[in-house]
């Protein structure tokens, strides 16, 4: 039932369980704050939201008083709140006066000047001086890691960051201690805090406390473009805006997008972006004849390659496209794979056992991020989603906080910041809840929205689609006889941002083709000539001499090293490209930057080469080549829309058989910090990397003991 309240004169109706705040936002008139965030607890501990109530003699803090906690008026009417009254104009002036009272007032040098709630609300609701003539609070300053730098003197104790490392990353590492005036924020261990969201409290930070350590005094915010992308590093497709100066990617902040990652990154999708500077190929590259590569032009590098090509026949010639690919190039090397008669292609480098005849439903994560909110069952089968998606971690810790939540885990046993009950290490585990020899099976049978979420670990495995099979099986027995409507509870959690859009792009080996795994092999023993690789690193490429190798991409990492001949690519913020997440969720990704040095898009060298090779494809343009795409694959056209894919895939998949390994299931990441080039290339990420394995340094020696 509803409930009115005058804002400012105009009446509205709010819901139970609406605060003043935002009744307030609902009217229309701005409220200040610096410690109400609305995904974090209620705290009320900085009261520059304080309002007027008629009625009432003193200012409220609009924050923690809701509106069904206002009794009526005694002759029935709805209570009146005013938001700019000279009362509420004086409260937020002394407020602002106090907060101030210790604030060093360093704005010329401080890394949160320009985009500062504290100037921005000071400016707008504060008054023109001070009365305070005493000495400045001083604190010592506190190292919480590589990634923050802190300027606690600067501190307003408005505690976000403590709530968001306990509520949101579920890392109890950062909080409060003594009282009053002494009263201070810091990691209660003093050391650097290890969670894979931490860089988030920089941002929640209103005041410059708490600041951007990798580039710190490095840029203003006014000397930057701003352009609005998705990111890649792993596969949930979080919403970024990526802010460049020059020719180069200065920083990485999230945007908001409620559907996949709220407002959160991880930090490595924030931080990472210093190696898109480091170890890049700016110049096309072929070895000599004396082993060495040497510096060659755009010519001559695709003339060995088309010579190479067409000299071949393409039974012994093999693809694989790697995880940071985006649709358009997937597309173009496809094409031109079928051009010349090359049936061994592959977007599995991991050797996933995900068939796209089946349907979209057997490789997709088909409840979506956002059904997360909505479940109350949880299975995680080879999964560990704090390492494989963090930011889907964390939804599910908020889920789980709520209550009502129970979280099954098939694995190996691990830190998820929530609490699960630990089913098995593997196989045997998952056979007994599917013929109902397990107390968990219960437990998905008494849910309304269960999810059964497969890592891509599992699916890597030899026997990858009978796993596959048996959580598809138990998915849809768990909402069989249930008014779910369209509620699909079987999801597959993907580490690539490539992946779903290649097996959507039907990247997978044709008739009498190899897979990644089989290239590999065959090229080590002399059954194929010629591997052409696009951005695959995470493979161990055959060894020297065996085959002719070439690698398109944007890193000199260990696809260039093999390399016979090496042709640089663009990265993904200096391309536009269509990325699709694990969820289906097409998104397409804006050119920041471009290459560096003579480094070109990868649609654009494929377009080149095909030229060369005597197979021209039929696009000059990138619409052109979007054009055809979307005919080859139309929902890659509905951007930022999940179309839910038909049951029949799930049912398809559930009828596959195979002997099942008794092998524990374990994660595909074993280094949160190093999953790709970009990483990998980067001094942050080597840095905390580093820092992780020095502090589980003696709880893995304990371990052992």
């Amino acid at each position: 039932m509803t409930k009115p309240i005058f804002i400012d004169g105009k009446l509205i109706e709010v819901e139970p369980g609406t605060t003043i705040l935002q009744a307030c936002e609902m009217a229309g008139a701005e409220i200040p704050r610096f410690c109400y965030h609305e995904r974090l607890s209620i705290a009320g501990n900085c009261r520059m939201c304080l309002v007027e109530v008629e009625g009432i003699p003193k200012p409220i803090a609009s924050c923690a008083m809701g509106v069904t906690d206002l009794p009526p008026n005694k002759d029935g009417a709805p209570r009146s709140v005013l938001t700019a009254s000279p009362l509420v104009k004086a409260a937020r002036e002394g407020v602002m006066e106090f907060l101030l009272i210790n604030h060093p007032l360093d704005c010329p040098i401080c890394d949160q000047g320009g985009e500062c709630d504290l100037q921005d609300q000071a400016m707008a609701f504060g008054c023109g001086g001070s009365r305070f003539g005493e000495n400045k609070r001083a604190v010592e300053e506190k190292y919480i890691g590589p990634l923050i730098k802190t300027f606690m003197n600067r501190c307003i104790h408005c505690t976000r960051c403590v709530r968001f490392m306990t509520e949101v990353a579920g890392v109890e590492e950062l909080g409060a201690i003594s009282r009053g005036e002494d009263m201070e924020i810091t990691t209660y261990l003093d050391r650097g805090i290890l969670s894979e969201l931490s860089g988030n409290v920089n941002d929640l930070c209103p005041v410059g406390a708490l600041t951007h350590r990798p580039w710190s005094y490095i840029a203003r915010p006014w000397e930057m473009e701003k352009t609005e992308s998705f990111d890649v590093m792993d596969a949930l497709g979080s919403a970024i805006r990526v802010d460049s100066r020059g020719p180069s990617v200065m920083r990485v902040l999230p945007r908001n997008n409620d559907d996949v990652n709220e407002e959160w990154i991880t930090d490595k999708t924030r931080y990472a972006c210093d190696g898109l500077r480091t170890q890049r190929l700016d110049h096309p590259y072929v070895r000599d004849a004396n082993g060495k590569l040497r510096p060659a032009s755009w010519d001559e590098a695709l003339a060995v390659v088309a010579d190479k090509l067409s000299s071949t026949v393409p039974e012994r010639i093999g693809v694989i496209a790697g995880d940071l690919c985006s649709a358009e190039e997937m597309y173009a090397l496809k094409d031109l794979a079928d051009r010349i008669g090359i049936a061994s292609i592959d977007c599995r480098q991991d050797g996933a056992k995900l068939d796209p005849s089946l349907g979209r439903a057997s490789y997709l994560f088909n409840s979506t991020i956002a059904g997360i909110d909505q479940a109350d069952a949880i299975l995680l089968v080879g999964a560990n989603p704090r390492v494989e998606a963090a930011v889907l971690n964390a939804r599910i810790l908020t889920r789980w906080r709520q209550g009502g939540l129970t979280v099954g885990v098939i694995g190996e046993p691990t830190q998820l910041t929530y609490g699960y009950e630990h089913l098995g290490v593997g196989p045997q585990t998952l056979g007994d809840i599917l013929a109902g020899k397990h107390a968990f099976a219960e437990v998905l049978k008494n849910a309304q929205r269960p999810m059964v979420i497969v890592g891509s670990g599992v699916a890597a495995r030899a026997d990858g689609q009978a796993l596959l099979a048996q959580a598809a099986k138990l998915a849809a027995a768990s909402v069989a006889d249930k008014d779910v409507g369209d509620w699909n509870a079987f999801n597959v959690l993907h580490t690539a941002a490539s992946r779903v859009a290649g097996l959507d792009l039907g990247l997978v080996p044709g008739k009498g083709g190899l897979d990644a795994a089989g290239m590999i092999a065959a090229a080590n023993s002399g059954k194929l000539d010629v591997l052409y690789v696009l951005s695959a690193d995470e493979i161990e490429l055959p060894a020297k001499g065996k085959s002719f190798v070439v690698y398109q991409g944007h890193h000199g990492d260990r696809g260039a090293h093999r390399a016979d001949v090496i042709l640089p690519g663009a990265a993904y913020t200096e391309k536009s490209g269509t990325y699709v997440n694990t969820e289906g969720r097409a998104q397409l990704a804006v050119r920041c930057v471009f290459p560096p040095g003579d480094a070109k898009e990868d649609w654009a060298i494929l377009r080149a080469l095909s030229a060369k090779v005597g197979k021209t494809l039929p696009y000059d343009t990138l619409d052109a080549l979007r054009s055809e795409m979307y005919k080859a694959a139309p929902l890659l056209a509905r951007l930022n829309t999940v179309a839910p894919a038909p049951l029949a895939g799930i049912e398809a998949l559930a009828k596959k058989n195979g002997a099942v390994d008794a092998e524990a299931f374990a994660s595909p990441i074993r280094d949160f910090y190093l999953t790709n080039p970009i990483a990998r290339a980067s001094a942050v990420m080597a840095e905390m990397s580093a820092l992780k394995k020095t502090l589980e340094a003696p709880h893995r020696l304990k371990a052992a003991e």
